[in-house]
């Protein structure tokens, strides 16, 4: 599997697509993967002296001592180790990227809130200057909660680098292709699919259609895995096969770069000669993966009432509390529903969690109004939320045949910590102020009697 790109290329300049990309199915999985011919090492991992004069590596993404079932590490054979590919840093300021904590003085973040989708400029942006953060929960100092962004590109990074060291990040698009150039290969991303973004993983991100738009949730903690099925078995949500990890891929390429790296919430900038996307080949399980959502197979009931939406969950990121994620991933796409004497849409309710939902396209169930593809809508913990008078209506006297919700994708970032809006969110995004209004018209139907007002 050669992936190489010329020494005086990169990857969109040479006229590879789509077609030629290759990918490892799985999740979580031991992989190995070389991009030129005995690049790889068998039987052991740190020779003396590596083929082609390559550098043996270890990228590690848990503690050396964590359990067997849970170590995460890549073994990198590259044409220059890691050290080459930084020198002295400089601060710099991204003034729309936040991290938590931040805590606006004068910023309410108790409420119900919606936005309308986040708007394209013709300004030139890329993957760093185009990211807009709209809540932040938790501390990334102490590597637990979590961030939400939006972002909009215009423009490919172009000798550009970036990696996180405070987070995995879990990329989820809405409008437009965009291509992840990484150390470990390439993942090209369209709405409908997901790409896990490991932290301390290299790449630069170009722009393949657009302008493209997405939304992204930046883990601070435990890194997402698939959540227990339980009684459900072993099939069905979100299957391991479908999960593609890039095969190797490296550029040998002499240039003038820049790569930015964002630590404990600020963004520092250093100045190399050459890509530092130069691993030949690699293997271990610490790695980029993308997965395409219409894959997601979603259970539901098929008698009366409906679960819980944590059902629908696709991605789970651990608190070390049994059952209560830092994050949960959850999907809410086509279905059926056949519940009998049941109201259908979900339910009011007041939650523990922190919900902050987007719209990928189509219409979703509980808000059939004002929630447009692109769109974003937070409840907090603890706040009160459910279906609009309309929905509530059209569900409570709905002829209760089986009906397919068909045409319709969002998803939610749910977190056990409080979400906290930006000055971003609060004062430059769309923000819906009528939002709170979508409930006022919801009537008082009790009368004291079995039948109360529903008929009369």
């Amino acid at each position: 599997m050669d992936q190489r790109t010329d020494s005086n290329q990169n990857l969109a300049g040479n006229g590879r697509n789509t077609a030629d990309l290759e990918y490892m199915p799985g999740f979580g999985n031991d992989f190995e993967t070389e991009a030129l011919p005995g690049a790889l090492p068998q039987g052991m991992n740190s020779p003396q002296k590596c083929a082609y004069g390559l550098y043996g590596e270890q990228l590690s993404g848990t503690a050396f001592t964590a359990p067997s079932h849970q170590n995460e590490r890549t073994w990198c054979y590259r044409i220059r180790p890691s050290v080459k590919h930084t020198s002295r840093f400089r601060k710099i300021d991204l003034p729309y990227w936040k991290s938590a904590p931040n805590v606006c003085d004068d910023v309410v973040s108790l409420g119900q809130y919606r936005w309308d989708p986040v708007p394209h400029t013709d300004e030139g942006l890329n993957w760093l200057t185009g990211m807009r953060t709209m809540t932040t929960a938790g501390d990334v100092n102490t590597q637990v909660g979590m961030a939400s962004h939006i972002y909009l590109i215009t423009k490919s990074m172009e000798d550009e680098y970036f990696y996180s060291a405070d987070s995995e990040l879990l990329v989820v698009p809405q409008e437009g292709v965009l291509r992840f150039c990484t150390e470990l290969g390439v993942i090209e991303l369209e709405p409908k699919e997901i790409a896990i973004l490991p932290r301390g993983l290299v790449y630069r991100v170009e722009l393949v259609e657009g302008p493209a738009r997405g939304f992204v949730c930046e883990n601070y903690g435990q890194k997402f895995e698939l959540p227990g099925r339980g009684p459900i078995g072993a099939n069905c949500m979100a299957n391991r096969r479908d999960f593609k990890t890039p095969v190797a891929h490296y550029e040998d390429r002499d240039a003038p770069s820049t790569v930015t790296v964002k630590w404990c919430g600020q963004f520092h900038e250093t100045k190399i000669g050459h890509s530092p996307l130069d691993v030949v080949a690699w293997h271990g399980n610490y790695a980029p993966c993308k997965y395409d959502l219409r894959n997601y197979c979603p259970i539901g009931s098929i008698l009366f009432d409906h679960p819980d939406p944590s059902i629908f969950t696709v991605l789970t990121a651990p608190s070390g509390v049994p059952g209560t994620a830092n994050i949960d991933f959850v999907l809410f796409r086509e279905r059926w529903m056949v519940m009998e004497d049941t109201f259908r849409p979900p339910w009011y309710h007041k939650n523990i969690m922190s919900e902050l939902m987007g719209n990928i396209y189509g219409q979703y169930d509980a808000k059939p109004q004002g929630f447009i593809p692109g769109g974003m809508s937070l409840h907090n913990m603890m706040l009160p939320h459910g279906p609009d008078n309309n929905a509530f209506e059209g569900a409570s006297n709905a002829d209760l045949k089986p009906e397919k919700l068909d045409n319709t994708m969002s998803f939610m970032f749910e977190t056990r910590f409080p979400q906290h809006l930006t000055e971003f969110a609060a004062r430059d995004a769309p923000l819906q102020d009528d939002y709170i209004d979508c409930w006022d018209s919801l009537g008082k139907k009790f009368d004291g009697t079995p039948e109360g007002t529903w008929n009369k």
